[in-house]
């Protein structure tokens, strides 16, 4: 866990683009260490809004990172929907890129988190279609830490 734990603390949420909506996202995280230090927790709550500005939802969600075997993996529910994050590529200290198993007849997503600086992170969240390699942006912003 030591080469993700710049990601641990409570942030917030700026102007997100949601591309799936056209629209916005502004939220709060927190990622805390549990289980003895061997867990990353993530909890989430997002707001949408439409293209005018207006609410169109909101959502909490979880995410569970830890290690098996030589590889970081997580898992990840909206109390709607479950990725299975089987592989996570980390530059230690500074981004992690976690993606989910490619599945026949089923997309494909990646969730990256880059620091931008101690208090700054990058995050876009993207998927590639079924049978494609390539991957297209849902949703990206960028959190401010806040403790």
């Amino acid at each position: 866990m030591a080469g993700i734990a710049f990601l641990a603390g409570d942030w917030v949420a700026g102007q997100g683009v949601v591309a799936d909506i056209g629209g916005t996202a502004k939220g709060h995280s927190t990622f805390t260490r549990e289980a003895g230090g061997n867990v990353l927790l993530r909890r989430d709550h997002t707001e949408l809004f439409d293209a005018a500005g207006k609410p169109a939802g909101a959502f909490d969600q979880i995410m569970m990172i830890y290690p098996e075997g030589a590889t970081l993996h997580a898992d990840y529910s909206d109390g709607t929907h479950v990725i299975h994050y089987v592989s996570a590529d980390i530059v230690a200290g500074n981004r992690v890129a976690f993606t989910s198993a490619v599945l026949a007849n089923a997309p494909t997503f990646r969730l990256r988190y880059q620091r931008d600086n101690r208090d700054t992170l990058q995050v876009v969240f993207e998927m590639a279609p079924p049978g494609s390699a390539e991957f297209r942006p849902i949703a990206s912003g960028s959190m401010i830490r806040v403790k």
